[in-house]
């Protein structure tokens, strides 16, 4: 007996009789074919007058083989976690997000606590469906949840949900036509650069670095915190890469960033200056600029940042914008950077963001561009 395998998997076809391969097209008798079926189990087939015959019958078999695989592992899928409930699933799916900071960490047990579980902690997995999702985002907003606090539980809501949409769990996309909460920032309050200059020299030398880090390179507190002299990559290039953490009060990984991973920002020379200026002047420990005033074995503790603030507006006799938070100098770096038509993606990146939607929401009102510009614009490089 003679037999032919064809593509791994396929199986294969062949005669029962003394002839040669060579003489089957001539030879009177039938093809047969053999073949494992999608359980595994050996399958032979007959009654097949050509070979051509018998290659598309195995073809067949072989094509809804593999189709089975796949529905096969959803339906495991399914089994596994359609029943499961929205808390286990959650905590299970929080157990991967590994590249949380700290703080990002706490924010998203905050959601989940206050807000996921406690509205949809008990509901199987295989019941969420578009109704269900509008009917959580009209239980908040009945329970004058803030915009923001709802627009941050849907999205965690969503990537949950989307998640289980990837394992096969429900048959149409549960988000599919849902309208998320309409959060739309407040303008930042950004000082002036004559307000600027005058803020940054109300307090002492501490709070002039941080105001000159967060308005120069666009660092947030905690970055600014952790200000290290090495860190200096080039007379032009500051590498962040690293913050103390709020929670920890150590040095840990920036924020929406893994372990090692860091950010390179234009560093201007005014603030290289600075820098250079504090660390000669107060000196520095392993190349950090700022430590603990009580233990300079420590990080420095930038919540003393808030007291500082909070003495200088107090003391009222310095021009701060109405409605000012300490943010408003890592809002100047976006302003500045922005009004001097540096792309919105940079400043993204510079920035930290993890989404060029949250740079854009909060800093559009800021962008030059407009369509009569653009116009303008568009028209000199036609007539170039």
């Amino acid at each position: 007996m003679a037999t032919k395998t064809l593509a791994r998997g396929m199986g294969t076809f062949f005669k029962d009789c003394v002839h040669p391969e060579s003489r089957w097209s001539k030879c009177p008798h039938e093809y047969k074919i053999r073949y494992r079926d999608a359980a595994g189990k050996q399958t032979e087939e007959s009654g097949y007058a050509t070979q051509d015959e018998a290659i598309d019958r195995l073809t067949e078999v072989y094509t809804a083989k593999k189709a089975t695989r796949p529905n096969r592992a959803r339906a495991d899928r399914i089994k596994k976690y359609g029943g499961m409930r929205f808390e286990e699933y959650a905590n299970e799916w929080k157990a991967g997000q590994r590249d949380l900071a700290a703080s990002s960490l706490r924010h998203l047990d905050s959601l989940l606590n206050h807000h996921l579980f406690p509205a949809l902690g008990s509901r199987r997995m295989n019941t969420f469906d578009h109704k269900v999702v509008d009917r959580f985002i009209q239980t908040m907003e009945r329970n004058n949840v803030g915009l923001a606090t709802q627009s941050n539980a849907f999205d965690k809501l969503k990537s949950i949900l989307l998640d289980a949409h990837r394992l096969g769990l429900f048959g149409e996309n549960p988000l599919e036509g849902v309208k998320p909460p309409q959060y739309d920032p407040e303008r930042a309050v950004i000082p002036s650069p004559a307000q600027l200059r005058e803020i940054r020299t109300a307090g002492d030398d501490t709070f002039l670095l941080f105001a000159d880090l967060m308005s120069g390179c666009g660092m947030r507190n905690g970055e600014a915190a952790a200000v290290n002299i090495k860190n200096i990559v080039a007379d032009n290039v500051y590498r962040i890469s690293e913050q103390v953490n709020q929670t920890t009060g150590s040095y840990g990984r920036l924020k929406h960033r893994k372990i090692g991973e860091y950010r390179d920002v234009p560093l201007p020379a005014q603030i290289k200056d600075t820098i250079e200026w504090y660390a000669h002047k107060h000196g520095t420990v392993d190349g950090y600029l700022l430590r603990h005033p009580q233990d300079p074995a420590k990080a420095f503790p930038y919540y003393y940042l808030g007291n500082r603030w909070q003495r200088i507006k107090k003391a009222n006799t310095t021009d701060i914008p109405t409605g000012m938070v300490m943010y408003g100098f890592r809002h100047f770096f976006a302003s500045n950077c922005l009004t001097h038509g540096i792309p919105i993606t940079d400043v993204a990146e510079w920035m930290g963001h993890n989404s060029l939607d949250i740079t854009f929401k909060i800093y559009r009102h800021l962008m030059p561009g407009s369509i009569s510009k653009a116009a303008k614009i568009l028209d000199m490089g036609l007539a170039a």
